[in-house]
């Protein structure tokens, strides 16, 4: 089942010379994102893409490819929504711009109200911001300012997974669980310290033998661990996203939420839920945690909040956390200008609209199940050692040895993944992510409103790569 809304008909392919203006100009003056600028430098070009129909993107040579990303994590309802471009429409005409900086307006003011009434327990206070990593940065320095306001000035640490990622402002990034991604830029804000993550396929490299339910409780109490290690009096918040993104989509063990919520609360540590992923329908409700059942004090979140359509992120914080700045002349000294942009608000409320009037939650509960049948039928290639997610958000988990779970070496990674992988993919139809942040996995979040006719088609797209990649070693 499809239930996307195009704007209009896909246009046909840019002519020669409007494509190789754009390419000349792209490599004398764009600086793309994580990526290696070496592809243009070498004169041979990007891949431009130039519309969006549902979960189809186009690029420039007027090829079709299969959204398996959503873009990054964020298309949730489809590309091409009219309605999402007539709310930013509306709202820009009526009101273009206008700060949160103690002023506020209408959108604002709704989305506000509609994020507290899906968010779980206490969780009724929304600080806008535009994007994930701001989201992040937010909830650390909004720690720090709460515990020194409460008389614990010394709790000012984070403790969060390894390889987990969580953005790239300094704090952001000091949170982050990814050496390869940091060295470059120390030293980062100090504070910031590593647990093990939920990757039970690798659970014996981590040194722990049992069930996947023991292994849930001895990740959990290894936070209950680091904290002892560093002090309570000194740790501050315990980042955690509901699947961990990095190193490819790790569920949490049944119990493993409820017992870090015990031991944050045992040692007065603030629980974050960074759903800036997860968040906005991927795990099949509004917000991970109230899928995965618990509640935090913190959640972080943007990307799906409005399809990508307009930028926008927010914190969403307890009651209890909020209390000290209630009274006399505190303030949180933070923010940012196009935090809470009225259009992007505008987007976020109609894009809620859209997931509620057209069930999409219920949508991805139910077809979850399909989808990881469908991706478990790849575990017959030789080097797929594993599939696993939640929603619709999964990796698949790439090996030299399904017997043994031996990896990929860096250079073997390096060309089944840039060398072959992402380019093949591509060229089949199918844009997803070929990543080795820890180890080889193709990751897949397609927008939520695919079914299983989609689902049969990414399967087979991908069959027809890997087996050709395990032939080929």
């Amino acid at each position: 089942m499809t239930i996307d809304a195009p704007i209009a008909p896909v246009g046909a392919a840019l002519d020669a010379a409007t494509e190789a203006d754009l390419q000349q100009k792209a490599k004398d003056h764009l600086w793309m994102h994580f990526a290696r600028q070496s592809g243009m430098e070498a004169g041979n070009g990007v891949p431009i893409i130039v519309r969006g129909d549902g979960h189809h993107i186009y690029d420039s040579q007027g090829k079709k490819y299969i959204d398996g990303l959503s873009g990054l994590f964020v298309v949730q309802v489809g590309h091409g929504r009219e309605r999402l471009a007539e709310a930013a429409r509306k709202q820009a005409e009526e009101l273009a711009f206008f700060p949160l900086w103690s002023y506020a307006h209408p959108t604002a003011i709704e989305l506000a109200d509609k994020l507290a009434d899906y968010a779980p327990g206490d969780l009724n206070r929304v600080f806008f911001t535009t994007g994930g990593g701001e989201a992040v940065e937010s909830a650390w320095k909004l720690a720090k300012q709460y515990f020194k306001l409460t008389g614990k000035p010394m709790k000012h640490k984070v403790i969060s997974r390894a390889i987990a990622y969580h953005g790239t402002p300094q704090g952001a990034l000091a949170i982050t669980g990814i050496p390869g991604m940091k060295e470059m830029f120390e030293p980062l804000t100090p504070g910031g310290f590593r647990v093990p993550n939920t990757n039970y396929y690798r659970a014996e490299e981590m040194g722990f033998h049992g069930s996947l339910e023991e292994f849930g409780q001895w990740a959990a109490n290894r936070i209950e661990e680091a904290i002892l290690f560093e002090g309570p009096d000194t740790v501050a918040a315990v980042f955690l996203e509901p699947v961990q993104n990095s190193g490819g989509c790790f569920p949490p063990p049944p119990g493993y939420f409820q017992r870090v919520r015990e031991i944050c609360d045992q040692y007065d540590v603030l629980l974050v839920s960074d759903e800036v992923i997860c968040a906005y329908g991927r795990i099949g409700e509004m917000f991970a945690c109230t899928a995965l059942g618990y509640v935090p004090d913190i959640i972080t979140s943007a990307k799906g909040l409005t399809s990508g359509y307009s930028p926008l992120g927010a914190m969403i914080v307890s009651d209890r956390i909020y209390e000290p700045f209630k009274h006399g002349q505190t303030a949180f000294y933070h923010g940012y200008t196009f935090a809470g942009h009225p259009v992007s608000a505008a987007v976020a409320l109609e894009n809620i609209a859209i997931m509620e009037e057209e069930g999409i939650l219920a949508h991805v509960r139910e077809n979850s199940p399909k989808f990881r049948a469908a991706l478990e039928r790849l575990l017959d290639i030789p080097i797929v050692g594993d599939v696993r997610g939640e929603g619709y958000f999964f990796g698949i988990e790439l090996v030299k040895n399904k017997e043994t779970k031996e990896t990929f070496n860096a250079d073997e990674s390096e060309r089944l993944l840039r060398g072959f992988l992402s380019k093949a993919l591509f060229d089949a139809g199918l844009y997803c992510r070929a990543d080795d942040r820890g180890d080889p996995v193709i990751q897949l979040a397609p927008p939520l409103t695919i079914g299983p006719a989609e689902f049969d088609e990414i399967e087979r797209i991908l069959r027809a790569v890997l087996t050709e990649a395990s032939n080929r070693l």
